[in-house]
């Protein structure tokens, strides 16, 4: 773990031997005394009176009063409150009827599909009041009021490094636990540290503290379903803890954020300061809808303020038309369907149109890149070629956004984008090329085939938008199952150590055997569509791979993965994984443990959790920042040295913690696999009730 900045400096005061400082210390003193002395025997004997009554009263009073302010502060009768009561307690606060998760919006009069409100009482959520996950006729509330410890406004490097070398010793740190100042603060035990290269680590794989009460009281709501649908499930005092250990997570990669990148695109949590991509808010809007899910609303609220008063895009900036797709608004779309509130509809609304003139193409295939605000688009500055996978991973959202606002023209460039691809020369068996020319709608670069960078999300995609769309639109089902039979015939390999199956490359005809990372969002995907009456041997396939994606963990040091592996096919050698130099970083990548959530949500075998909670602990471990935020690393392999790059990427907290949370969760109705399908940065949209029209 990285340690706070530290000033080091010594005072010095200089004085002339021959120089009087002066004090009126003594002449005060002796001027009270004279006043005192000038009043009567009388006025002296009245004061000292009435100060002992109020020093007997105060003595008296004092236990009722804290027992009082205990017994408020312990319970929050608000919550029990009745339609008539809140009214007459909180005058203009107005019942609404929402809806709730798990359900499609049902349609009203206007240009949108949105929650059924009252005409007159909008889910209108303001600084000081959490939209909260409601049913038929349940308020608006406002928050209780919680006194909140000021985050300081850091900006720029801290004094981390030292000058020359630092050597590897171990010292002690304390850290102060926040919690309400109502119940004051304590210290924890002083924990070893171990340093390198002027950056602190802590030894130990202990999480942050036990939340207070009043943090445990927040994350009593944290799933968005109809009480009146769920049914309630006894959870485990292990799954409990680790719940918990995912707040505490969050609220500490929040906690830096907030102090040192508020507003920003990604905090560098080394340095206390921030990256800026788009100027959009990355890592705020991403992790909208898991704040909301793990119940964090104070969190929440900050947030959602922001989106309210700062978030503009009528911007003069260049954004990428995939990134900006699935963490701007697919995060604006999910948040929207989760909370109902209307501000993040309005808000989605106005990106989709800004991000429309990417399709004004000669091929209809979308540009890379489009400026929000003049309205423009072009391809990258060095090719006119676009990636597959950006080009065909914005359709959930772009279909979602017709399906809302009941104009089809976001929904129409989506899936025009599809049929172009379906109808391709150029493709092995399913297997697509990685890039594709705006001009004329061909692949280039053939025979390059992975599920890696640049390609992984068409094959995940279109399973998702089959799902989505009802499991209707058989042309993607065909892609989905021929792209599968190609994976198994021409990637798919064993390892000669201890036959781990894994998933490789193919190029001009000849294997490598390497994978990224980002292939282990396979395993959740094939198991997926196993649940969706696919083959079963799309599971077996999945069971399999998901054994190596955790050996990619188990098998280094620091138990984290590298961002590529290559695989060794030979029987002698030792280790099954073998790691470059170069690809040793680990970026808090999410896709193990999505697919950790999907196959203990339809196998229930519990080693899939157990795996997750060793991931989680080694992010705690290697990756943590003393004082608010976690980094990515340079060295998976080097347990003293892990090398810390200075950045949070937005998906640590919008993916990885979301699916974490979703994996130890016990509540099979918080997010249904048959309710929602999640984006490829895991925000969650409903699954369509009919047919796409």
């Amino acid at each position: 773990m990285y340690p706070p900045s530290r000033k080091d400096f010594i005072s010095l005061t200089l004085s002339d031997p021959h120089s009087h400082l002066y004090n009126n210390g003594k002449h005060r003193r002796q001027s009270c005394w004279r006043k005192w002395k000038q009043l009567s025997r009388l006025q002296r004997s009245l004061i000292l009176f009435l100060l002992a009554l109020l020093l007997i009263f105060g003595l008296l009073s004092f236990p009722s009063l804290s027992e009082q302010w205990r017994g408020f502060s312990d319970r929050d009768d608000w919550l029990e409150l009745n339609d008539n009561e809140l009214k007459a307690a909180l005058p203009g606060v107005k019942p609404v009827l929402g809806q709730h998760a798990g359900r499609a919006p049902a349609p009203v009069a206007g240009p949108h599909v949105g929650p059924a409100v009252e005409p007159d009482a909008g889910p209108v959520v303001g600084p000081e009041a959490v939209v909260e996950p409601r049913g038929p006729n349940v308020p608006i509330l406002p928050k209780p009021p919680i006194k909140k410890k000021p985050f300081p406004n850091k900006r720029g490097p801290p004094g981390l490094q030292k000058d020359g070398n630092m050597s590897d010793t171990a010292g002690g740190e304390k850290k102060e636990q926040e919690v309400a100042q109502d119940e004051g603060e304590e210290e924890e035990k002083e924990k070893t540290i171990v340093s390198w290269r002027g950056a602190m680590i802590e030894a130990d794989q202990a999480t942050e503290p036990p939340p207070s009460a009043n943090e445990k009281e927040a994350a009593a709501f944290p799933a968005p379903v109809n009480p009146a649908d769920s049914v309630p499930v006894e959870v485990s005092t292990g799954s409990v803890d680790r719940l918990e250990a995912v707040r505490d997570a969050f609220r500490h990669a929040w906690k830096g954020y907030k102090s040192c990148a508020w507003g920003h695109d990604e905090l560098k949590p080394i340095s206390k300061s921030f990256g800026e991509w788009f100027g959009l808010g990355l890592t705020l809007i991403d992790s909208l809808d898991t704040m909301w899910i793990l119940g964090l609303k104070e969190e929440f609220a900050e947030a959602r303020n922001w989106v309210e008063n700062d978030l503009n895009f009528n911007k003069n900036v260049d954004v990428n038309l995939f990134e900006t797709t699935i963490r701007v608004l697919g995060g604006l779309l999910s948040a929207y369907h989760l909370t109902g509130d209307q501000l993040f509809f309005e808000k989605a609304k106005d990106l989709g149109s800004r991000l429309m003139p990417a399709f004004k193409t000669p091929s209809k295939i979308p540009f890379s890149d489009v400026n929000i605000g003049k309205g423009t688009a072009h391809p990258p500055r060095w090719t006119s070629d676009s990636t597959l996978a950006e080009v065909t991973s914005i359709q959930l959202e772009f279909r979602e956004l017709s399906r809302i606002t009941q104009d089809p023209q976001y929904q129409d460039v989506a899936n025009e984008v599809m049929k172009l691809v379906h109808k391709l020369p150029g493709k092995h068996d399913g297997l697509v090329p990685m890039f594709i020319n705006t001009n004329s709608g061909q692949f280039t670069h053939k025979g390059v085939f992975t599920l890696g960078a640049r390609a992984d999300s068409y094959y995940e995609y279109l399973l998702k938008q089959w799902i989505q769309g009802g499991k209707t639109e058989d042309d993607l089902l065909e892609d989905y199952l021929q792209a599968v039979e190609g994976v198994k015939k021409h990637l798919v390999r064993q390892t000669g150590p201890n036959r781990l199956t894994f998933v490789g490359e193919l190029s001009h005809n000849r294997f490598n055997a390497k994978m990224d990372h980002l292939v282990c969002f396979l395993p959740g995907t094939l198991a997926l569509g196993a649940h969706n009456g696919l083959p079963g041997d799309h599971m077996d396939l999945a069971v399999q791979l998901m054994e190596t994606c955790h050996q990619m963990y188990k098998q280094m040091e620091t138990g984290l993965s590298p961002e590529i592996v290559h695989f060794s096919l030979q029987p002698s050698d030792g280790r099954d994984v073998i790691v470059k130099p170069a690809d040793r970083h680990n970026l808090l990548r999410p896709e193990t443990v999505e697919s950790l959530f999907y196959m203990y949500r339809f196998t229930k075998d519990t080693k899939y959790r157990e795996w997750g909670w060793d991931i989680l602990q080694s992010f705690n471990k290697y990756t943590k920042v003393l004082d608010g935020g976690y980094t990515s690393i340079n060295n998976v392999r080097d347990p003293a040295n892990p090398g810390p790059r200075d950045k949070m990427e937005s998906f640590f907290l919008g993916e990885t913690l979301k699916y974490l949370y979703l994996l130890f969760s016990d509540d099979t109705d918080l997010l249904s696999l048959d309710k929602y399908i999640f984006n490829t940065e895991a925000h969650p949209l409903p699954i369509w009730p009919s047919a796409p029209k």
